[in-house]
């Protein structure tokens, strides 16, 4: 008997309907501690609930919701320390794809880099945090694939989905938009240039959640967290 997930029609739909899903929970539409209704998300969304089951099942997988016995699915209750404590781990993977890209960029790694920098400056003048969150995961993106190393950029890529709500949070803050570019900015001519020890530092920096930024995180955490 077939499985509903080897069906290629409903793998298209469950795919699609994982990304509207978690477009709700990144932009708080579904905030943390919503439950997810299967019935109920069919009837939102205009399908059965095969596709829904599997979308679930996906985000699950990545951590963007939980699946319990009898209580099904909800978005999880994420405190700040927990979300600081997988910010620590980013930080560190990210810091090693920017060293090693930074030793094995090709030349046509350096231009998609710079088109996807380019790209997010020109929200950034335009003002558009959204467009410059989406921007701003294919720099990272670029970066991870210039590493040259396909495990390292899995577990940095779902670490980064599991961080998307949280990621883009940031960018409510006031000039985060501004100081990130100009982070991005450092980031690119030390890649560019060759320049491990740098890019690593730099992208450390640039992942890492203290200080002030914490501050901010727990305020607009609180603020998520509540719908608003």
């Amino acid at each position: 008997m077939n499985h509903p997930a080897d069906n290629p029609t409903v793998t298209r739909h469950s795919e699609r309907l994982g990304e509207l899903i978690e477009e709700r929970i990144v932009t708080g539409v579904y905030p943390p501690g919503t439950r997810l209704d299967e019935q109920e998300l069919a009837d939102t969304f205009g399908v059965s609930r095969t596709p829904v089951r599997e979308a679930l099942i996906q985000l699950a997988s990545v951590g963007l919701i939980e699946i319990k016995p009898r209580r099904g699915a909800t978005v999880p209750e994420v405190g700040a320390d927990r979300v600081c404590e997988m910010f620590e781990v980013m930080a560190e993977l990210e810091a090693m794809c920017g060293r090693l890209a930074a030793r094995r960029i090709t030349p046509s790694e350096q231009v998609a880099l710079q088109e996807a920098h380019r790209a997010c400056e020109a929200a950034r003048d335009a003002n558009t945090p959204d467009i410059y969150y989406q921007l701003n995961e294919v720099f990272h993106q670029r970066i991870y694939e210039a590493s040259h190393n396909g495990f390292l950029v899995e577990q940095t890529s779902a670490l980064h989905r599991r961080l998307r709500p949280y990621r883009r949070l940031q960018l409510r803050v006031r000039n985060r938009m501004n100081s990130s570019f100009n982070e991005h900015q450092a980031i690119v001519d030390a890649i560019i240039k060759g320049d491990s020890e740098l890019a690593t530092a730099l992208l450390r920096a640039h992942v890492t959640v203290q200080g002030e930024r914490f501050a901010d995180l727990v305020a607009t955490l609180r603020d998520f967290k509540a719908g608003t």
